[in-house]
């Protein structure tokens, strides 16, 4: 009653990086709260397989649900798993991954409970809330924290009087910790039938096809970015380049994106994808809140760019004020001189 819920999402055995990043925060919340941290899978033949990945990252309480036509996932199955069992369990807070997967679970759960769902959060926190309106004030909500407004600015959103307070988060914006790979968790195997009728299961997938990924951003530990200053898609190529030599990914702003410069499966930021890497290279990025939000766990941060005042600069190490087509050749020379 009352715990922390995290849905982990798998691919076939596999449980997704982001569900580990989730528990992650999720065990975090649940000790600021002192409450449990509860975890749910729904799969095929994931009994055996699944619990030793996902109990070290400090679950109390895992559920299992391992049945025929659980994997691939289809919406009415897994909807129906989670609506009764939040009916049974009463969970406070639910958190699920910003990903295909979570955007379609996450508001059908959250509409037949009435809840609310704030998607695409790039912060949780525990806080108080005071309603002067209703004259009530409220203690340990939790703030769902997210750009608002194009990424103009940043907005905490709260849920007051309804549970579960439902969030999605992206990938790659928490950070993933075991806490004890020997955590004694509690597993519980569910009977699937008591959750799911054979109505639910509808819907049957008959060929799946999973293409990978172009790039590898997220795995990157150099990452070179290029926003709408870089001025054209000859801008990118030179970009290319130094992530090359660097042996680095490239990556975008929305800016950029939109210009057609480059792919959109390159966007960093809130609508695209979150990085981590040891140096991020901004090439004639601002600096907007909303691709603020994809790189600002960088390690270091180096920031060409021609205007002196850009935004992006009070978030740099180091600042370079000159022209992508001035500064970055030079970086290219130097770089192939003293890597020799």
């Amino acid at each position: 009653m009352n715990n922390v819920f995290v849905y982990c999402e798998i691919d076939n055995k596999t449980v997704e990086e982001v569900s580990f990043e989730l528990l992650t925060k999720g065990r975090k919340l649940a000790n600021e709260l002192g409450v449990q941290l509860e975890a749910v899978v729904a799969g095929t033949g994931i009994k055996g397989e699944v619990e030793k990945q996902i109990l070290p990252y400090g679950v109390d309480k895992l559920h299992v649900f391992d049945a025929e036509g659980l994997f691939p996932y289809t919406s009415k199955p897994h909807t129906s798993i989670l609506v009764k069992l939040f009916e049974e369990e009463k969970p406070q807070i639910c958190l699920m991954g910003a990903t295909v997967i979570g955007r379609d679970l996450g508001p059908r759960v959250s509409s037949a409970h009435m809840s609310g769902l704030t998607a695409d959060c790039t912060a949780l926190e525990i806080g108080s809330f005071e309603d002067k309106r209703a004259g009530k004030s409220y203690d340990n909500l939790l703030y769902q924290i997210r750009p608002a407004f194009g990424g103009n600015i940043v907005a905490t959103i709260v849920n007051p009087e309804h549970r579960p307070q439902m969030a999605t988060v992206r990938s790659g914006v928490m950070k993933a910790e075991v806490l004890d790979p020997d955590y004694k968790g509690e597993v519980i195997y569910e009977d699937v039938a008591k959750y799911v009728t054979d109505a639910d299961f509808v819907v049957k997938v008959i060929e799946r096809h999973v293409e990978k990924a172009k790039n590898n951003l997220k795995g990157a530990p150099i990452v070179v970015a290029g926003g709408y200053g870089v001025g054209s898609k000859e801008g990118f190529d030179l970009l290319r380049k130094l992530a090359k030599e660097l042996h680095g990914e490239v990556g975008a702003s929305r800016a950029a994106v939109d210009a057609g410069f480059c792919e959109h499966d390159l966007q960093i930021g809130q609508t695209g994808v979150t990085v981590r890497p040891k140096v991020y290279i901004a090439c004639g990025i601002s600096g907007a809140i909303q691709h603020v939000a994809g790189m600002k766990e960088s390690g270091i941060v180096i920031s060409i760019n021609t205007d002196p005042n850009a935004p992006i600069n009070q978030l740099a190490d180091y600042v370079i004020t000159g022209s992508v087509e001035e500064v970055v050749p030079k970086m290219i020379k130097y770089y192939k001189q003293n890597s020799k």
